[in-house]
């Protein structure tokens, strides 16, 4: 049970909660959220002009709404917002999103009071999951379109996922014993604005970028033993002397994973002083990738504790304040640099598919094919992993740097943090693609070393990868086999075999 108590929601709760985990309001969080209705009660009895709850939004900023009206702008604020467009997002990032915000407004700075949040907290008890499409924020005044199709939900209005099926909220708030929840003043403000969307996305992205970065090490070692690679580079001293907290962990981990080889051992003694960055500054590169693996976390943390809507209410001492705290630029620099981050595992990982099916071991034929010349072997797999690595080139090129106006002019500067988390799914995806075309090369390499053993850590990771791809006997099509390897079970199931076989997991960075 993940409670929300108006404090603290760590990366791990909302991830528990995308996959399932169960939710509450909790009191402490409840009298928070009383006192700041009460403080913006007491604003609105003075006759304070106050953003978006007795005035327009956006352009009709000037508007002033009569007492009578509140409730409405409320409501047509979710409706008119609403215009979401592209294919639905996936569930746990929707179940993410309103963890998110329940937590932000029951930290009690934005003016609503309990019911909303708990309208929130029954869609996510309840297993009701709000349609809500890709596209639509600039990543400014809050992730709007995003955000109102969740409080599109709320009212009873579109459609929701329960159970796998796509159905009208109506009905599912019916099925599950719900009612439509009633805006009253500021509440639709208070939903949607926010960076919950990116947010979302990125936390969950960040869980995924773990996983990727340990198969990568892995995917290092089996290629570095495969190709007679020196551990001398991951000697501890060199490290020491430029410690980078990634660059450490890195190095330590191909220590560790390249321990006890029988393949490193044999060519101990040989002529050859250095090999290709890519084997060589393994721990440079990933480690630099480990590390801002960790200062994207950093950043989603202070992010999910933070309270991102407009006006802001302080109950101590009554003032209701505008602000910019809905502006994504915090997370969308981090997304920014996350998604260079990762590319940046395949970028390597691509050149050492290429090492590994042209070099000079004499026991790796070229291609690794059976037969060269009549059988092509992995030959092209490095194409494949060519044009996953160009792809990530462009959807790598950082969001933020761009800017569009919205709002009348008001809104001028927006982080279109919303657009570098949309694209972080198939840059991913495109990473899982090139690690598996070299799990699946190193894997082959090391089988040709026979007899000959690999290191215990790297002979696990083979017999992970053996699970799903077998042996390369004759030419075949490949396809197959690396969708089962890009999968994120055999990924998490190849460093699992790894880290038991370890008995401990893989370092990642530390300051």
């Amino acid at each position: 049970m993940v409670r929300i108590d108006g404090e603290h929601l760590s990366l791990e709760n909302v991830r528990a909660v995308a996959h399932g985990e169960r939710v509450e309001l909790d009191g402490h969080a409840r009298r928070k959220l009383e006192a700041a209705a009460a403080a913006l009660d007491a604003a609105m009895a003075r006759g304070q002009t106050l953003y978006g709850i007795n005035t327009g939004f956006g352009p009709f900023a000037r508007t002033r709404i009569s007492d009578e009206e509140i409730d409405a702008l409320q409501i047509n604020l979710i409706r008119s917002h609403a215009v979401g467009f592209g294919d639905p997002l996936p569930v746990p990032v929707v179940r993410a999103m309103l963890v998110l915000r329940a937590h932000s407004l029951a930290r009690g700075f934005s003016g609503v009071g309990p019911g909303l949040v708990e309208s929130l907290v029954g869609l996510l008890e309840s297993g009701i999951t709000p349609v809500v499409p890709e596209h639509g924020s600039v990543g400014a005044s809050g992730d709007l379109a995003p955000l109102a199709h969740l409080g599109l939900a709320l009212l009873g209005e579109g459609d929701v996922f329960v159970d796998g099926r796509r159905v009208p909220a109506q009905q599912a708030m019916r099925e599950r014993g719900l009612v439509p929840c009633h805006l009253a003043r500021k509440e639709g403000l208070a939903l949607i604005n926010g960076t919950q969307y990116m947010t979302a996305r990125g936390v969950l992205a960040t869980e995924e970028a773990h996983l990727l970065l340990g198969a990568a090490q892995i995917a290092a070692a089996m290629s570095t033993e495969a190709l007679f690679g020196s551990a001398n580079a991951f000697d501890a001293r060199i490290h020491a002397i430029r410690p980078h907290p990634g660059q450490v962990a890195v190095a330590a981990n191909l220590r560790v994973l390249l321990g006890g080889s029988e393949i490193v051992q044999s060519h101990a003694g040989c002529d050859r002083v250095q090999d290709p960055y890519s084997e060589r500054c393994t721990p440079q590169v990933l480690g630099a990738s480990l590390d801002a693996l960790a200062h994207v976390e950093t950043v989603l943390a202070i992010e999910c504790d933070a309270v991102t809507d407009n006006p802001l209410v302080f109950p101590d001492t009554g003032d209701v304040l505008s602000g910019g705290n809905f502006h994504g630029q915090p997370v969308a620099l981090a997304l920014d640099h996350l998604s260079i981050a990762v590319a940046e595992i395949a970028s390597l990982a691509e050149r050492r598919i290429f090492q590994l099916l042209y070099n000079d071991v004499e026991a790796l034929p070229r291609c690794l094919a059976t037969r060269p010349g009549v059988e092509s072997g992995l030959m092209m797999v490095q194409y494949l992993a060519a044009a996953l690595v160009s792809e990530n080139r462009t959807l790598g090129h950082p969001a933020t740097l761009d800017n569009v106006v919205t709002g009348g002019g008001v809104e001028d500067h927006n982080s279109l943090g919303s657009i570098a988390a949309a694209r972080l799914p198939r840059l991913f995806r495109n990473v899982r693609g090139v690690l598996a075309g070299e799990l699946l090369c190193a894997a082959e390499a090391l089988d040709r070393h026979a007899p000959l053993r690999p290191a215990p850590a790297t002979a696990a990771a083979r017999a992970a990868v053996r699970r799903v791809a077998p042996p390369l006997v004759a030419d075949r099509p490949l396809a197959p086999d690396l969708e089962a390897l890009a999968a994120l079970e055999t990924l998490a199931a190849i460093v699992e075999a790894v880290e038991r076989t370890l008995g401990e997991p893989l370092r990642a960075a530390r300051a």
